[in-house]
């Protein structure tokens, strides 16, 4: 394998400088995954072989001795989970030392659970979590549009455990599949929440108004002086309604 440490494109680029796909796939099931089809696999295939990439932690750490790669923000992980939910993740400690002993600064995305990690990460890193917006019961389950990921509630409280270890934190709310309990959720102003990164649901269908949802959205962030970003896909909408 080379260079795993690589420069996102198009909508990823919203979300950071570099990235690193560890996994060959990830054991989580959302209905609205696009992994597979970036990847060419089916979705049983992506779903059902998780393993870390062969010779992902030499590969990472060549590129960085090559490289001199060093105070990067290094984003984990776009089409896989960090910590797939029943999987050995390891490598995904592994690597977080690398990039760390090497002077760059860590963004993590989730639907599992990272908290063994938070001893290797600091203020300079960011532990994050996907919110989608979830109906009234699903909390403490597995949602049925993410069934083999870790319970939002979970995900709450590690996410509230990074910010208490002084880690920075941020939620993806990105797709929006209940937009009413985002927008709930959002007037609550949790005070561990350092950042929201907020697109709607893309490649599906949706009775959602995306124009008057991002707009609602907005207002309340502005209303509580969040530190917030709007994607791309999303704006859009928000501008075409105006």
């Amino acid at each position: 394998m080379k260079n795993p440490i690589y420069i996102p494109f198009g909508a990823a680029k919203e979300y950071g400088d570099y990235a690193i796909n560890i996994y060959t796939g990830c054991p989580h099931r959302c209905f609205y995954c696009y992994a597979p089809n970036v990847l060419h696999k089916t979705r049983e295939e992506f779903h059902g072989h998780v393993e870390p990439r062969e010779g992902i932690v030499e590969a990472v750490k060549q590129q960085l001795e090559k490289e001199r790669i060093t105070d990067k923000l290094i984003h984990l992980c776009f089409t896989c989970d960090p910590y797939p939910t029943g999987y050995d993740n390891m490598a995904t400690r592994e690597i977080i030392k690398l990039l760390k002993e090497y002077g760059n600064h860590i963004q993590i995305l989730t639907k599992g659970d990272g908290s063994r990690d938070f001893d290797l990460l600091d203020s300079n890193d960011w532990y994050g979590i996907t919110y989608a917006g979830y109906p009234i019961g699903s909390l403490f389950i597995s949602s049925p549009s993410e069934p083999q990921a870790l319970a939002i509630s979970d995900r709450l409280i590690a996410i509230y455990h990074a910010h208490k270890c002084g880690i920075k934190t941020w939620m993806s709310i990105e797709p929006v599949l209940d937009a009413e309990d985002v927008l709930n959720f959002l007037e609550l102003n949790v005070g561990y929440v350092d950042r929201y990164k907020i697109g709607k649901l893309n490649y599906h269908p949706s009775k959602i108004n995306w124009g008057d949802f991002g707009r609602r959205v907005e207002r309340i962030c502005k209303a509580y002086d969040m530190d917030y970003y709007i994607k791309d896909s999303l704006r859009k909408e928000m501008e075409r309604g105006i």
